[in-house]
Formats: structure tokens, sequence, C-alpha cells
């Protein structure tokens, strides 16, 4: 398979974050009680400055696409410990799922669950159809053009802006077509790798009639050269059921540590033994 359609780039986070949307759905509208708590999504705090001379879009796009695919081409595997949540307003959890992810390349990864909390139905409904079509986007057999690319969006500079230790190019995502597999929205990409290191907005068409609003964020980090992801953050507002935040953590990464081929698929908890339940 050739590299650039690894799922393991940051440019095919759209398509993930639609299906995190897509999931929340099937949680909120079972949720009868609204929320009226003033919420937000994380916010960055440092000013945004002028651009450095010589910068284009044409530019950015060609930069990002080269280092994507180079990184893309020496990353064999990776394993890493996810924690999934739903969690309202109030910060109170109402579903959690923990295991870890493995990823061979080219397409091949692997959830191994270790353990649960919380609403078995939140997590039948939503959590684990959210892992499972992770899985199936790395096969290849749900595909849809989300790269961030010339082809799928416009790039309006706005200038470069600190981002924890990364300075980066931020500028604002303007897709090409409706698409709820694109979004709208602002990129912050390392002025020196060429990486996406954040990306906040909302998808470029509306999901649902029930969908009012679906807001993410998701952060970068740089782990042994290459840019995996930190969190993401999905806020969605359901017509008469309110505000719900589905989290998602990435932790505890080991890169290229020759994870055994015949890796594991999704294992559920009732079948672990129970030390493993209990972590």
């Amino acid at each position: 398979m050739n590299s650039r359609n690894r799922t393991t780039q940051p440019a095919k986070l759209p398509l993930c974050l639609a299906v995190a949307v897509m999931a929340a759905l099937t949680i909120f509208t079972n949720e009868a009680k609204a929320q009226d708590i003033e919420d937000s999504l994380p916010q960055l705090s440092a000013v945004v400055e002028p651009l450095r001379p010589g910068v284009t879009e044409d530019q950015v796009f060609t930069e990002l696409a080269s280092h994507n695919q180079r990184r893309a081409a020496a990353l064999r595997d990776y394993s890493a410990l996810r924690t999934y949540q739903v969690i309202d307003l109030a910060g109170k959890v109402h579903a959690e799922e923990i295991g870890h992810m493995e990823y061979i390349a080219p397409d091949k990864k692997t959830f191994t669950i270790t353990s649960e909390a919380g609403s078995g139905m939140v997590r039948r409904m939503a959590l684990k159809p959210l892992i499972n079509s992770e899985i199936e986007a790395a096969t290849g057999k749900e595909h849809h053009d989300s790269t961030i690319s010339a082809e799928n969006y416009s790039l309006n500079l706005l200038g470069e802006q600190q981002v924890g230790p990364y300075r980066c190019f931020v500028a604002e995502a303007l897709p090409k077509r409706k698409d709820k597999y694109l979004f709208e929205g602002k990129l912050w990409i390392d002025a020196a790798d060429y990486s996406v290191v954040r990306i906040e907005g909302h998808p470029a068409k509306k999901l649902s009639f029930w969908i009012q609003r679906a807001d993410f964020v998701r952060q970068y980090q740089k782990i042994e050269g290459f840019w995996l992801p930190q969190r993401d953050e999905t806020l969605v507002q359901v017509k008469l059921y309110g505000k719900k935040v589905l989290t998602i953590e990435h932790g505890n990464y080991v890169v290229n540590g020759g994870i055994n081929k015949e890796a594991r698929t999704i294992v559920p908890v009732a079948e672990l033994p129970a030390v493993a339940r209990n972590n």
C-alpha cells in the first residue's frame, strides 16, 4: 500500500472525527436531561504573530505532503494506551473504555480492552463502534478522501503561534466542498517539521437534523520523530438533549518496537483475566 494512504497520518484526522461525532450522536440522543452549563473546548492563549516572509499556501501543502509521506514510510509500528470517556459538563464520567491500540504498517490496527466502566449501553452503542471504525479505516474498508490537501482545502495563513513547545504556522482551513468527512476551522502546522500539531473546528456538512453543533479539538505530540495523537475532545450539542463531551487520551507510546505480526483483535472484558479487568 502506498504510504500516503496510511491512516496514521495526521491528514486522516477528519474521518476519525466524523466517526466520533456520529458515535456521540448515538449516545446523546439517549440522554434525557438537557444541560445549560456554560462550556468551551480548550483554547490557546499565545498571541498570533506575523508570518515570516516567503511562506505560501502552496508551499505549506507541498511540504506537508512530502514530510507526511516520509514519516509514514519510516513508521513500522506503534502501540499506545487509549482511554475513551463520555463526560457531561459537570465532569461526571458516563462511560469509559481503556485498552491498548497497536498499529502495524501498512494497514493493521488492533485494540485490546483492559478496563471498562460506566454505562454498558453507551460503550456498546458508541465507544466500541468508534474503535471498530478506526480499525476498519486502517484496512482501507472505509475509503473517504479526507486528507488535508490542496484538493480538499484552501488555507488562509493567519500568522505564527506557539503551541506548547512547538512553533507553528496557523491557518484557517476552508473545505472546498460540503462533506461530513471534511472540516472547517483552524490548523496549526509545525514550522520545522511540517506536521499537523493541532486542529480545531467542526464538520463541513451538518451531520444530522438532531445535531445543532459539533466542535472538536485534536492535539498531537512528537515522539521519536513521529507526530502522533495526544488528545481528542469533541463537544456535541443535540436538539432537546443538551451537550456532552467525548474525549480520547493517547499515551504510553512505544514506536517501532517490533510488535508481533499476529497482533490481537478486540478482546471483550468478559474474556480477560480478573487481574486485567481490575487494572
